[in-house]
Protein backbone atom coordinates (compact mmCIF):
# COMPACT_ATOMS: atom_id res chain seq x y z
CA UNK A 1 0.00 0.00 0.00
CA UNK A 2 2.89 2.46 -0.21
CA UNK A 3 1.69 3.67 -3.27
CA UNK A 4 -1.61 4.51 -1.64
CA UNK A 5 0.46 6.35 0.77
CA UNK A 6 2.43 8.80 -1.44
CA UNK A 7 -0.48 9.06 -3.58
CA UNK A 8 -2.60 10.54 -0.68
CA UNK A 9 -0.05 12.76 0.07
CA UNK A 10 0.26 14.20 -3.49
CA UNK A 11 -3.29 14.50 -4.23
CA UNK A 12 -3.94 16.26 -1.33
CA UNK A 13 -1.38 19.03 -2.52
CA UNK A 14 -2.87 18.68 -5.90
CA UNK A 15 -6.89 18.90 -5.41
CA UNK A 16 -6.87 21.81 -3.15
CA UNK A 17 -5.59 24.20 -5.99
CA UNK A 18 -7.95 22.97 -8.04
CA UNK A 19 -11.14 23.15 -5.92
CA UNK A 20 -12.43 26.59 -6.63
CA UNK A 21 -12.83 25.12 -10.35
CA UNK A 22 -15.15 22.98 -12.45
CA UNK A 23 -14.32 21.49 -15.79
CA UNK A 24 -16.39 20.13 -18.66
CA UNK A 25 -16.52 16.73 -19.07
CA UNK A 26 -15.20 14.83 -21.73
CA UNK A 27 -16.66 12.25 -23.69
CA UNK A 28 -15.12 9.29 -24.12
CA UNK A 29 -14.91 6.64 -27.05
CA UNK A 30 -17.83 4.28 -27.84
CA UNK A 31 -18.32 1.42 -25.33
CA UNK A 32 -19.96 -2.04 -25.64
CA UNK A 33 -23.62 -2.60 -24.17
CA UNK A 34 -24.14 -2.53 -20.87
CA UNK A 35 -25.55 -6.21 -21.04
CA UNK A 36 -22.09 -7.09 -22.38
CA UNK A 37 -20.60 -5.44 -19.49
CA UNK A 38 -22.76 -7.16 -16.97
CA UNK A 39 -22.50 -10.94 -18.72
CA UNK A 40 -18.81 -10.31 -18.48
CA UNK A 41 -18.48 -8.85 -14.94
CA UNK A 42 -20.53 -11.34 -13.00
CA UNK A 43 -18.99 -12.21 -9.51
CA UNK A 44 -17.89 -16.08 -9.40
CA UNK A 45 -16.52 -17.84 -6.64
CA UNK A 46 -13.38 -16.02 -5.35
CA UNK A 47 -11.08 -16.92 -2.34
CA UNK A 48 -11.38 -13.42 -0.79
CA UNK A 49 -13.44 -14.23 2.56
CA UNK A 50 -15.14 -10.61 2.16
CA UNK A 51 -18.09 -11.19 -0.38
CA UNK A 52 -17.82 -7.40 -1.57
CA UNK A 53 -14.15 -7.19 -2.44
CA UNK A 54 -14.35 -10.94 -3.96
CA UNK A 55 -17.42 -9.59 -5.70
CA UNK A 56 -15.51 -6.18 -6.92
CA UNK A 57 -12.14 -7.70 -7.88
CA UNK A 58 -13.94 -10.66 -10.17
CA UNK A 59 -16.19 -8.08 -11.66
CA UNK A 60 -12.93 -6.11 -12.87
CA UNK A 61 -11.10 -9.30 -13.21
CA UNK A 62 -8.60 -9.05 -11.15
CA UNK A 63 -6.93 -12.12 -11.54
CA UNK A 64 -7.00 -12.07 -15.68
CA UNK A 65 -5.85 -8.11 -15.33
CA UNK A 66 -2.71 -9.59 -12.82
CA UNK A 67 -1.95 -12.47 -15.50
CA UNK A 68 -1.09 -9.14 -18.18
CA UNK A 69 2.56 -7.48 -17.98
CA UNK A 70 1.77 -3.50 -18.32
CA UNK A 71 -0.86 -1.76 -19.10
CA UNK A 72 -0.90 1.25 -22.05
CA UNK A 73 -3.09 3.98 -22.73
CA UNK A 74 -3.51 7.92 -23.22
CA UNK A 75 -4.87 10.11 -21.02
CA UNK A 76 -5.63 14.27 -21.51
CA UNK A 77 -6.28 15.07 -18.05
CA UNK A 78 -7.99 18.65 -17.06
CA UNK A 79 -9.01 20.56 -13.69
CA UNK A 80 -10.36 24.00 -13.22
CA UNK A 81 -10.58 24.60 -17.52
CA UNK A 82 -6.89 23.74 -17.51
CA UNK A 83 -4.91 20.92 -19.38
CA UNK A 84 -2.90 19.25 -16.60
CA UNK A 85 -1.57 16.08 -18.52
CA UNK A 86 -1.92 15.04 -22.30
CA UNK A 87 0.58 12.33 -23.16
CA UNK A 88 0.54 8.47 -22.64
CA UNK A 89 1.19 6.20 -19.29
CA UNK A 90 2.60 2.70 -19.17
CA UNK A 91 1.94 0.95 -16.42
CA UNK A 92 3.06 -2.65 -15.24
CA UNK A 93 -0.49 -4.44 -13.41
CA UNK A 94 1.73 -5.12 -10.27
CA UNK A 95 1.93 -1.39 -9.92
CA UNK A 96 5.74 -1.63 -9.19
CA UNK A 97 6.74 0.61 -12.53
CA UNK A 98 5.51 3.19 -14.80
CA UNK A 99 6.64 5.75 -17.71
CA UNK A 100 4.46 8.38 -18.96
CA UNK A 101 5.59 9.98 -22.07
CA UNK A 102 4.29 13.64 -22.66
CA UNK A 103 3.24 15.15 -26.00
CA UNK A 104 6.04 16.64 -26.04
CA UNK A 105 7.97 13.63 -26.28
CA UNK A 106 9.71 14.19 -22.43
CA UNK A 107 9.22 11.38 -19.87
CA UNK A 108 8.77 10.52 -16.59
CA UNK A 109 9.33 7.51 -14.74
CA UNK A 110 8.85 5.56 -11.61
CA UNK A 111 10.60 2.48 -10.32
CA UNK A 112 9.33 1.28 -6.74
CA UNK A 113 10.09 4.08 -4.45
CA UNK A 114 12.23 6.05 -7.04
CA UNK A 115 10.93 8.50 -9.80
CA UNK A 116 13.16 9.88 -12.90
CA UNK A 117 12.23 13.12 -15.18
CA UNK A 118 14.06 14.35 -18.15
CA UNK A 119 16.16 17.38 -17.16
CA UNK A 120 14.56 19.32 -19.07
CA UNK A 121 11.00 18.90 -17.94
CA UNK A 122 8.99 22.11 -17.47
CA UNK A 123 7.28 22.27 -13.69
CA UNK A 124 9.42 19.50 -12.05
CA UNK A 125 8.19 20.01 -8.41
CA UNK A 126 5.34 18.24 -9.80
CA UNK A 127 7.34 15.20 -10.97
CA UNK A 128 6.53 12.61 -8.57
CA UNK A 129 3.16 13.77 -7.95
CA UNK A 130 2.45 12.42 -11.49
CA UNK A 131 4.81 9.74 -11.95
CA UNK A 132 2.40 7.99 -8.97
CA UNK A 133 -1.09 9.30 -8.72
CA UNK A 134 -2.43 8.87 -12.56
CA UNK A 135 -1.35 5.55 -12.53
CA UNK A 136 -2.16 4.28 -9.21
CA UNK A 137 -6.16 5.66 -10.00
CA UNK A 138 -6.20 3.35 -13.41
CA UNK A 139 -5.13 0.26 -11.00
CA UNK A 140 -6.81 1.07 -7.95
CA UNK A 141 -9.82 -1.74 -8.80
CA UNK A 142 -6.77 -4.28 -8.49
CA UNK A 143 -5.37 -2.55 -5.05
CA UNK A 144 -8.00 -4.00 -2.91
CA UNK A 145 -6.60 -6.60 -0.90
CA UNK A 146 -3.10 -5.43 -0.85
CA UNK A 147 -1.78 -5.93 2.14
CA UNK A 148 -2.81 -3.81 5.35
CA UNK A 149 -6.33 -3.22 3.89
CA UNK A 150 -9.35 -3.49 5.90
CA UNK A 151 -12.87 -3.52 4.61
CA UNK A 152 -16.08 -2.33 7.42
CA UNK A 153 -19.59 -2.48 6.34
CA UNK A 154 -20.75 1.08 5.38
CA UNK A 155 -23.85 2.35 6.55
CA UNK A 156 -25.24 4.63 3.68
CA UNK A 157 -25.59 2.99 0.06
CA UNK A 158 -27.19 5.85 -1.42
CA UNK A 159 -24.98 8.19 -3.55
CA UNK A 160 -26.83 11.00 -5.34
CA UNK A 161 -29.91 9.20 -5.14
CA UNK A 162 -28.30 5.70 -6.64
CA UNK A 163 -28.32 2.88 -4.14
CA UNK A 164 -25.54 1.27 -4.03
CA UNK A 165 -22.92 -1.67 -2.74
CA UNK A 166 -20.42 -0.36 -0.83
CA UNK A 167 -18.05 -0.73 1.70
CA UNK A 168 -14.96 1.19 3.78
CA UNK A 169 -11.43 0.77 3.29
CA UNK A 170 -9.02 1.69 6.20
CA UNK A 171 -5.37 0.28 6.81
CA UNK A 172 -3.63 -1.17 9.60
CA UNK A 173 -1.25 0.90 11.63
CA UNK A 174 2.04 1.20 10.56
CA UNK A 175 0.54 0.22 6.60
CA UNK A 176 2.07 2.85 4.37
CA UNK A 177 3.11 6.21 5.92
CA UNK A 178 -0.64 7.60 6.54
CA UNK A 179 -2.60 4.61 7.70
CA UNK A 180 -5.67 6.63 8.49
CA UNK A 181 -6.80 7.50 5.37
CA UNK A 182 -9.92 5.85 4.12
CA UNK A 183 -11.81 5.20 1.25
CA UNK A 184 -15.75 4.79 0.52
CA UNK A 185 -15.79 2.35 -2.72
CA UNK A 186 -18.91 2.37 -4.25
CA UNK A 187 -19.80 -0.48 -6.57
CA UNK A 188 -22.86 -0.69 -8.80
CA UNK A 189 -25.38 -3.59 -7.63
CA UNK A 190 -25.74 -5.07 -11.32
CA UNK A 191 -22.42 -5.12 -12.71
CA UNK A 192 -20.56 -4.95 -9.00
CA UNK A 193 -17.83 -2.77 -11.13
CA UNK A 194 -16.39 0.55 -9.17
CA UNK A 195 -18.74 4.12 -9.67
CA UNK A 196 -16.95 5.80 -7.16
CA UNK A 197 -14.94 5.91 -4.70
CA UNK A 198 -14.34 8.69 -1.91
CA UNK A 199 -11.57 9.08 0.32
CA UNK A 200 -9.22 11.18 2.94
CA UNK A 201 -5.70 12.22 2.85
CA UNK A 202 -4.55 12.62 6.27
CA UNK A 203 -0.81 13.49 5.06
CA UNK A 204 -0.18 16.78 7.59
CA UNK A 205 -3.80 16.50 9.41
CA UNK A 206 -5.53 14.61 11.98
CA UNK A 207 -8.24 12.20 11.08
CA UNK A 208 -10.79 14.78 12.21
CA UNK A 209 -9.64 17.58 10.36
CA UNK A 210 -9.27 15.43 6.67
CA UNK A 211 -12.92 14.32 7.13
CA UNK A 212 -13.91 18.27 6.62
CA UNK A 213 -12.75 17.94 3.41
CA UNK A 214 -12.97 14.51 1.70
CA UNK A 215 -12.82 14.16 -2.39
CA UNK A 216 -13.77 11.17 -4.87
CA UNK A 217 -13.13 9.47 -7.96
CA UNK A 218 -15.51 8.66 -10.49
CA UNK A 219 -15.12 5.85 -12.71
CA UNK A 220 -17.50 6.00 -16.12
CA UNK A 221 -17.76 4.79 -19.77
CA UNK A 222 -16.25 1.13 -18.89
CA UNK A 223 -15.05 -0.42 -22.57
CA UNK A 224 -14.06 -4.29 -22.78
CA UNK A 225 -10.17 -4.91 -23.37
CA UNK A 226 -9.00 -8.05 -23.80
CA UNK A 227 -12.08 -9.27 -21.28
CA UNK A 228 -11.31 -7.07 -19.05
CA UNK A 229 -13.60 -3.60 -17.96
CA UNK A 230 -11.96 -0.58 -18.21
CA UNK A 231 -13.14 2.73 -17.58
CA UNK A 232 -12.41 5.07 -20.52
CA UNK A 233 -13.41 8.47 -18.29
CA UNK A 234 -12.86 9.66 -14.63
CA UNK A 235 -13.95 12.51 -13.13
CA UNK A 236 -12.87 14.14 -9.64
CA UNK A 237 -15.48 15.22 -7.26
CA UNK A 238 -15.69 17.11 -3.77
CA UNK A 239 -17.60 14.38 -1.99
CA UNK A 240 -19.70 14.53 1.27
CA UNK A 241 -21.54 12.20 3.28
CA UNK A 242 -24.85 13.06 3.17
CA UNK A 243 -24.77 15.31 -0.30
CA UNK A 244 -22.67 12.83 -1.72
CA UNK A 245 -20.76 14.11 -5.03
CA UNK A 246 -21.46 17.90 -4.77
CA UNK A 247 -18.43 19.72 -7.13
CA UNK A 248 -16.77 18.43 -10.00
CA UNK A 249 -12.95 19.51 -9.79
CA UNK A 250 -11.62 17.56 -13.08
CA UNK A 251 -11.80 15.00 -15.40
CA UNK A 252 -9.58 12.55 -17.76
CA UNK A 253 -10.64 10.70 -20.65
CA UNK A 254 -9.00 7.73 -21.40
CA UNK A 255 -8.14 5.98 -24.93
CA UNK A 256 -6.20 3.55 -26.48
CA UNK A 257 -6.07 1.48 -23.98
CA UNK A 258 -4.29 -1.59 -24.53
CA UNK A 259 -2.10 -4.52 -22.74
CA UNK A 260 1.58 -4.56 -23.70
CA UNK A 261 4.57 -7.36 -23.16
CA UNK A 262 7.08 -4.49 -21.97
CA UNK A 263 10.27 -5.81 -21.03
CA UNK A 264 12.36 -4.31 -17.50
CA UNK A 265 14.56 -2.01 -19.91
CA UNK A 266 11.39 0.09 -21.11
CA UNK A 267 11.28 1.16 -17.16
CA UNK A 268 14.71 2.11 -16.80
CA UNK A 269 15.28 6.19 -17.09
CA UNK A 270 18.53 7.27 -19.09
CA UNK A 271 21.53 8.39 -17.23
CA UNK A 272 21.28 11.77 -17.45
CA UNK A 273 17.63 11.87 -16.12
CA UNK A 274 17.05 13.36 -12.55
CA UNK A 275 16.46 11.37 -9.93
CA UNK A 276 13.96 12.44 -7.01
Amino acid sequence: MRHLSILSFLLFSFLVSCSTSTTEETNGPNTESKENITEATSPKKHSNENVFVASVEEAHQRAAFLTKKAIQFDILLSFGGKERLNGTILVTTDSRQAVTTYKNGEKLYYNEDNVYHAPTMENAKRARFNAYTWPYFALFPYKLSDPGTNWSAYEQTSLNEKEYLSQKLSFDAGTGDDPGDWYIVYADKETHLIDVAAYIVTAGKTQAEAEEDPHAIQYKDYTMVDGIPIPQRWIFWEWRKEGGLTKELGSAAISNIKFVEADEKTFVAPDNFTEL
